[in-house]
């Protein structure tokens, strides 16, 4: 009778070990598909926000051709009747583009009459607080026929880039800057600033530098004898 008794307690035991285990298991299994899940929402959430503020110099997917409308208030360099167009979406606090910005800088000195340069504004809001209000900076740097000068002069000096620069900026090229400063706490040109964002996004453009030779994607900071090549493969 005992070791009856004692059966029943061990199988008594056993049984309890073993729902205790399935227990364990199963909790294991939930928290690692809750977790998962969770990762996944995550992951997602990334991707979005990747999706409107990416990272710069990222290959990003394009259609094949884009046309791009140039207006009388965008900024060319170069020959207007050049036989290759060069738009450029780009941001003044993108470290990328600050290099593209040298490297299209010596595509112009090369190729002064075969070669359009079409600079866009694409600010990342997100990770580049000034990447705006420089740009509003830049056209009213325009507004006394000094766009490029003054870009230049923003690229050059990336890393100062703050309210009180852009205006000891416009001093050092030259500016009246009285005007300069009233045009910028005006915001003057908040709506043709978002307006090449908008065109920019349309094109495609999710990260920057967002380049198009004669249509054509071009993503990325590419270096000098990448762009060499579409160029010459172009002419």
């Amino acid at each position: 009778m005992q070791e009856t008794n004692n059966s029943k307690k061990s199988f008594s035991a056993g049984l309890m070990t073993g729902i205790a285990i399935v227990a364990v298991i199963g909790f294991l299994v939930m928290a690692g598909m809750y977790w998962q899940e969770k990762n996944l929402s995550n992951t997602a959430n990334l991707s979005g926000q990747i999706a409107d503020d990416q990272e710069e110099d990222v290959n990003q997917p394009a259609p094949s051709k884009t046309e791009i409308a140039i207006t009388d208030s965008d900024h060319i360099r170069g020959n207007k009747n050049a036989p290759v167009t060069i738009i450029e979406f780009s941001d003044f606090q993108c470290p990328y583009c600050s290099r593209f910005h040298e490297t299209m800088k010596q595509v112009m000195e090369n190729y002064p009459n075969d070669v359009k340069w079409v600079y866009k504004h694409f600010p990342l809001d997100s990770i580049h607080p000034y990447a705006r209000p420089a740009a509003e900076a830049s056209e009213c740097a325009a507004d006394q026929d000094k766009f490029w000068e003054y870009a230049d002069k923003l690229f050059e000096n990336q890393s100062s880039l703050s309210q009180a620069y852009f205006s000891k900026a416009a001093g050092e090229i030259g500016l009246n800057t009285g005007k300069f400063n009233e045009c910028l706490t005006s915001g003057k040109y908040k709506l043709k600033v978002n307006a090449d964002y908008q065109q920019g996004i349309k094109a495609g453009v999710r990260g920057t530098p967002g380049n198009f030779i004669n249509g054509q994607p071009a993503f990325g900071a590419l270096p000098y004898e990448q762009i060499k090549s579409i160029i010459d493969s172009s002419l």
